[in-house]
């Protein structure tokens, strides 16, 4: 089991009113799985996105990652641990915009004691593994939405981490572009890496051989998907 979630709550105080964003939800995550968790807009995906990713702690319940209670980890070893455990692909990129995709890439590894020489030499084998190999020097205003997610993907990708979260990967992107990032994520998932991927659009999510409907902070329904689309890409895994 990579990931435990046991009896989960996360309250927000809006006003005089306390809202339930996460609500007593329990869930387990198996290494190499691609999950989609679904929902309309305040239904608590991102709020438990964030809390699986180590981004935010629950107000009640439990989390072991990779047999590790992380309750009681300080915010350094938190850091820590998403930097070598967890990759991060977000709807609106987050790259800095002065830097190229080589130095957007390597970010990540300067928490790390790799050395300068072998930083670069793994953020061009990643961007390469992208396809993005003729792109190293671009900043992000010079690439398409879609080379800038990609880009994204390669700094996710470059600590080896054994889990991909992509929050709304697709969200800024023509459909085209869409379905080649998730052409991407298909290969990553098949290379081994366990996906967890925060979506509202079912046609994204049918990408996933695993569905999770939130609503209410509550899971409403946990469901093998077996008509996933991965199977009628046209050169996956190639």
């Amino acid at each position: 089991m990579l990931l435990q979630l046991k009896d989960i709550v996360k309250k927000y105080k809006m006003g005089d009113n306390l809202l339930l964003a996460v609500n007593h939800v329990s869930l387990e995550i198996e290494a190499g799985e691609f999950v989609a968790i679904m929902g309309p807009s305040g239904s608590g995906k991102s709020t438990l996105m964030n809390m699986i990713g180590c981004l935010d702690r629950p107000d009640q319940g439990v989390y072991f990652l990779e047999n590790k209670n992380v309750n009681g980890f300080s915010n350094r070893q938190l850091a820590s641990l998403r930097n070598k455990t967890i990759g991060f692909v977000f709807q609106t990129f987050n790259l800095l915009p002065r830097q190229s995709a080589l130095e957007n890439v390597e970010l990540p590894m300067f928490y790390t004691n790799i050395t300068a020489r072998d930083r670069k030499a793994r953020a061009v084998e990643v961007l390469e593994m992208v396809g993005l190999g003729d792109r190293l020097a671009h900043k992000p205003n010079e690439l398409s939405g879609g080379q800038r997610q990609r880009v994204a993907i390669a700094r996710a990708l470059v600590n080896d981490p054994a889990i991909i979260m992509a929050d709304e990967p697709t969200g800024n992107l023509d459909t085209k572009s869409g379905n080649e990032i998730m052409k991407e994520i298909i290969k990553l998932n098949e290379r081994g890496k366990t996906i967890i991927m925060v979506t509202h659009e079912p046609d994204i999510a049918a990408y996933a051989r695993r569905i999770i409907h939130l609503r209410d902070g509550i899971i409403e329904k946990d469901e093998i998907n077996t008509d996933t689309k991965m199977t009628l890409e046209v050169g996956v895994g190639q």
